[in-house]
């Protein structure tokens, strides 16, 4: 068997990976004593499944139309602003509360439908859906 020798006295041009490996295997034993010290359990309570049927059908959603000239039409009937909003306050605290549609037209400035929405929001309303109606 041949095995080179160093007989020259120059540097060797092996490394020695003994250290390498030892300077590893303490990480590596660091590394999983710490582990599961840096996790920790969040309880968290999950909502449970409800056994109660609620047969009860919602009611029907009020229908609230705003054409292109800021005019208001509760289920196709025109109205004020004030007789919105007590109507609106009226509907606000049925159990269950309708729903709210907001049928706005493409013109409509958004001033007048943030009037609306924040009418609505002020006077309880929860449920309040939108849809654009184009209208010649």
């Amino acid at each position: 068997m041949a095995f080179s020798s160093n007989q020259d006295g120059g540097p060797m041009a092996e490394i020695n990976v003994t250290p390498l490996v030892d300077v590893m295997l303490v990480l590596l034993i660091i590394f999983m004593i710490t582990a599961p010290m840096m996790s920790q359990r969040i309880q968290i309570d999950l909502p449970q499944k409800s056994t109660v049927k609620n047969d009860e059908e919602p009611p029907p959603p009020i229908a609230l139309t705003i054409n292109s000239a800021g005019n208001l039409f509760w289920d196709g009937q025109p109205l004020t602003k004030d007789v919105f909003e007590l109507q609106l306050q009226f509907e606000a605290k049925k159990d269950p509360q309708p729903m709210l549609q907001i049928k706005a037209d493409l013109f409509t400035e958004y001033q007048v439908l943030a009037d609306v929405m924040g009418s609505a929001k002020n006077l309880g309303m929860n449920k309040i859906g939108f849809e654009t109606t184009a209208t010649n």
